[in-house]
């Protein structure tokens, strides 16, 4: 009998990896709930950035794009750069992918993943079920991956019902009406937090950071006519990160990371500005050097772009502070195994086809940004990395 492949995380780069898996006859088992970081932990009302072209799973199959859910679904098509796509649409979409293409998800958790002779992994479930596969691709998306800052880590030990917490633990900001509401942060996460949570009766203020200015993005037609298409605008270094990003992991490592901090970075949508603007306060501030709490309610101090210290109050404080890679968060891991992983700044260090240090185990979708750039923190990274992903793992398991 051929061991199968694990495919851990139902998102939309497990997905598409397992589409282009089962469409090349290789036997896989794909573990996890279709959607759960989308469904669970983004904010209601959410409106994705990226547009309609760049918002669909990549498969082998024709017939699969968003445009072609929103046909099957009786719902207005979305193709152009202008029409905006709801959250729950593109839940929606992938729920409908997982259904058509990878209908035998299990929807089991991994409890471990351990090496089995040289050549092969043992995977237990949260069933119970113990078995072996011959290779294992990591797509668990940004679970267990949000970024608390130190300054802010120790106030937000409570959880979401604390004083401090990430925007990733809040999908409905309606329990902040009535209140006073602090988002740390400037980019699009932060941005439509605050709108979201200003729409739902709170009074809002984002603190933006450093250089980290709240800026809006040029809405489709102001973008610039004499530079390529990308999936995120205009621009020869976007359609290059987007479309080229082969030789990327060729880059020194202090380059390659900084890109992807700093390449389609803290940026609100277009769409966003009008929801925005006049609705909610923004502190600009040099940093936030601490948060304390007093009477139970958050104390953030802060230091101000003339070297003086201020200290900013308010019900709660919510952390736009993005996701950062660290193979040590992935605990599913065995420890083993976790330790024969090369890292670059604790993000696996990728070849080609996406394979780690360890033969036979693969990472795609953030984990993979290090290596592969910008791209991959976004759904048009599938169409890039899951079908050299196959190829590579079919090859080296032929």
């Amino acid at each position: 009998m051929i061991e199968p492949v694990a495919v851990i995380g139902a998102g939309p780069f497990g997905l598409s990896t397992a589409a282009h898996l089962r469409a090349r006859g290789i036997p896989v088992r794909v573990f996890g709930d279709p959607m759960v970081s989308w469904r669970d932990h983004m904010p209601a009302g959410m409106i994705l950035k990226s547009t309609p072209a760049a918002s669909s799973l990549d498969c082998p199959q024709r017939g699969h794009t968003l445009a072609d859910y929103c046909d099957a679904a009786g719902i207005r098509r979305l193709v152009t750069d202008e029409d905006i796509i709801p959250v729950e649409t593109f839940i929606g979409y992938g729920e409908w992918f997982q259904q058509k293409l990878v209908p035998e998800l299990e929807r089991v958790r991994v409890v471990s993943v351990g090496r089995y002779k040289p050549a092969g992994f043992e995977l237990k479930l949260d069933s119970g079920e113990l078995f072996t596969a011959r290779a294992v691709v990591v797509a668990t998306g940004l679970s267990g991956l949000a970024h608390l800052p130190a300054e802010l880590g120790k106030a937000a030990a409570d959880g979401p019902a604390g004083p401090v917490s990430h925007c990733s633990q809040h999908h409905d900001l309606t329990r902040f009406s009535g209140r006073e509401l602090i988002v740390v942060g400037a980019g699009q996460s932060a941005l439509e937090t605050a709108a979201l949570a200003a729409e739902a009766g709170a009074q809002v203020r984002v603190v933006s950071r450093g250089r980290g200015k709240v800026a809006f993005g040029a809405p489709p037609w102001d973008q610039p006519k004499l530079r390529p298409e990308s999936p995120f605008g205009r621009a020869w270094s976007l359609w290059a990160l987007s479309y080229y990003p082969h030789p990327y992991r060729y880059l020194p490592a202090q380059t390659r990371h900084y890109l992807v901090r700093r390449v389609l970075g803290p940026l609100g949508a277009w769409w966003l500005r009008d929801r925005f603007e006049g609705k909610v306060q923004v502190h600009e501030v040099a940093a936030v050097t601490g948060a304390d709490t007093f009477d139970g309610a958050p104390v953030l101090t802060v230091r101000t772009h003339d070297g003086g210290t201020d200290r900013l109050t308010a019900d709660h404080v919510i952390a736009a502070t993005g996701y950062r890679v660290d193979i040590a968060a992935m605990d599913f891991l065995g420890p083993e195994l976790r330790t024969r992983v090369a890292v670059s700044r604790g993000a696996p260090k990728l070849g080609a086809g996406y394979v780690s240090s360890v033969p036979g185990l693969y990472f795609t979708g953030l984990p993979a940004a290090a290596s592969y750039g910008p791209v991959m923190r976004f759904v048009c990274g599938t169409e890039f990395a899951s079908p050299r992903l196959a190829k590579h793992l079919a090859a080296a398991h032929a």
